[in-house]
């Protein structure tokens, strides 16, 4: 061990064991998976010495910003590589590799090892005895919201005494830009000019937005729904519902798949981010509608909630209501659109930023660490 508490000296691997299926390079990884080196980047503002090691179709080392990133094709080699950096802390991204996770901790007897939820489920009854059996060795998991563990604590799948971190998985280089340039750029308008990114699918629940921008339409007579999107299982239920409905039909615009880097200029000429989400574990719209000093319009739900300071900046409501929804709309809509903007950039730099998610990290560590 090299820390008993001095963060200067901590040293941390971040762990991923999902093999990427369509079998890109590791450079092609670095470029696809754009959050893949976020915490390891946060931790190192707070003094942390990290590591990534993640699983691939083949072997390498890359130095991205800064972070040097082990890929390698074995499991076996992936977790000699994980020892060789004679780690204080061994970070694990997801809770759905027990076996794996066991065989690392297995490999590292004295070393404390942490799991960030990333969108886990609860595994399927007959393979419960293995993820009990796998996660046994986790010290602590990292979840955006405390809520977020519960089931894995209450079902036995993690130990009761299972420390839990409330701390998001990632956070956003988005910044705030003249929301005037940005319009003229991107060609967006609205006042407001509501934005959406993320998929067209039950749990995002589009046709609840839909349903509220036609209400707020009739005291909001220019407000504007611009809406990206990748995966779009209900794309023609959305069309269908634009078509039919004279409040939506030329004031919803679907711009579908948005290159990454162009999404940060959109929100910057957007007044709001609504989504409709019945499930998230993160949700990186949210974080990077707030770099962007975006005020969001979301569902009151575990990650949303801890996301937006229990709704301090933008405004919650239940899933599927766009009744609320549409009130929430017409509500912010008449606030100081300044103020709204400046609050929502503060909230992101104390909580959210790089700098805040490495303090939250450092603090975890250093917490793991005491316990051996």
């Amino acid at each position: 061990m090299s820390a008993s508490g001095d963060d200067r000296h901590l040293r941390v691997v971040h762990v991923g064991f999902h093999r990427d299926r369509l079998r890109r390079s590791p450079e092609e990884l670095l470029r696809a998976w754009t959050t893949l080196t976020h915490a390891a980047e946060s931790a190192r503002t707070a003094g942390v010495s990290v590591e990534v090691i993640q699983a691939a179709h083949r072997d390498a080392v890359v130095v991205h910003n800064g972070i040097t990133c082990h890929f390698a094709g074995r499991w076996t080699e992936l977790v000699a590589r994980a020892a060789a950096a004679e780690p204080d802390i061994a970070h694990v991204r997801g809770l759905s590799f027990p076996l794996q996770t066991r065989r690392l901790a297995s490999a590292l007897p004295d070393v404390s090892v942490v799991a960030q939820d990333h969108a886990d489920r609860l595994p399927s009854w007959w393979r419960r005895p293995l993820h009990v059996s796998g996660l046994s060795v986790l010290s602590g998991v990292m979840c955006t919201a405390l809520e977020q563990a519960e089931p894995f604590l209450t079902r036995g799948i993690l130990p009761a005494e299972t420390e839990v971190f409330e701390l998001p998985p990632a956070s956003s280089r988005f910044e705030p830009g003249n929301w005037r340039d940005a319009r003229r750029a991107t060609g967006v308008y609205g006042d407001p000019c509501l934005m959406w990114v993320g998929r067209l699918d039950e749990n995002k629940d589009p046709l609840t937005v839909l349903d509220a921008v036609g209400r707020a339409s009739l005291t909001l007579p220019d407000i504007h729904l611009w809406v990206c999107y990748t995966r779009s299982p209900l794309l023609a239920l959305v069309k269908e519902r634009i078509a039919r409905d004279p409040r939506l039909a030329d004031r919803v615009h679907l711009l579908g798949a948005v290159p990454h880097a162009e999404v940060e200029y959109l929100l910057r000429a957007t007044d709001f981010l609504v989504l409709g989400s019945h499930h998230e574990s993160c949700c990186f719209a949210v974080m990077e509608a707030l770099a962007c000093g975006v005020t969001p319009l979301v569902t009151d739900i575990p990650a949303l909630r801890k996301l937006t300071g229990d709704g301090t900046v933008g405004g919650l409501f239940p899933p599927g209501d766009s009744a609320i929804l549409a009130r929430l709309i017409t509500s912010f809509a008449q606030r100081n659109r300044t103020e709204l903007h400046n609050r929502a950039r503060a909230h992101f730099e104390e909580h959210l930023s790089f700098h805040a998610l490495g303090r939250k990290l450092r603090s975890a560590y250093l917490a793991l660490a005491a316990k051996r």
